[in-house]
């Protein structure tokens, strides 16, 4: 992994290039930095030990990531780093707000680029800070971070089929539906893609 590959989890400040792609004034996107979620953060989260993980963080993160839906995926992802500690550079991170430094969700991709070259997106903002323009500002920020990895030759993105604020969320930023499935815990997905290329074109 390119030393620019990581540092854009850390300073992801290419976000005005992608902002086009929604028709935003280059003013208005919210912009947000990616803390790392060790291990040991992610295992004392998954108990439900919000200071452990926040200490952990460095970060004083929300009462959203230890419900019972965050705890069972910090537990998933815990469990994934112990199995492939290379997983780390893509993994679950705390999304921090900037300038002011909030904890306004998670976010980051289901694990390494597979064999085809995909990687899968996820996030989640915490409800104080929803409906305000975060979650744009986190995928834009993981897009350009898969962008600049060269192993990276397509993005997905699942979300249910009922999920009309996620659905929103990835409009404008050139994601075609590629396919439907079903899944136990949510039910009914669409699955939805865009190349690399297109957002480096972007």
């Amino acid at each position: 992994m390119s030393a620019e590959a990581v540092n854009l989890w850390t300073a992801p400040r290419r976000w005005a290039s992608i902002s086009a792609m929604n028709n935003e004034p280059l003013s208005i996107p919210k912009r947000v930095r990616f803390v790392e979620l060790s291990e040991k953060a992610l295992r004392a989260l998954a108990d439900g030990d919000l200071a452990g993980g926040s200490a952990e963080a460095g970060v004083a993160l929300d009462e959203q990531f230890v419900s019972d839906r965050a705890r069972w995926i910090f537990g998933y992802r815990a469990d994934q780093l112990a199995k492939d500690p290379t997983a780390a550079p893509w993994i679950t991170r705390a999304a921090v707000s900037e300038p002011d430094g909030a904890v306004v969700g998670d976010a980051g991709f289901h694990g390494p680029p597979d064999e085809a070259g995909m990687v899968e997106v996820g996030y989640t903002v915490v409800p104080g800070y929803r409906r305000q323009g975060y979650a744009r500002a986190m995928l834009r920020a993981l897009l350009v971070r898969a962008a600049a990895e060269p192993g990276v030759r397509t993005v997905r993105a699942t979300i249910r089929s009922d999920n009309n604020a996620s659905l929103a969320t990835i409009a404008g930023f050139g994601f075609t539906h590629v396919g439907e499935k079903g899944d136990e815990r949510d039910g009914l997905e669409i699955v939805f893609e865009v190349p690399a290329d297109a957002i480096q074109a972007a």
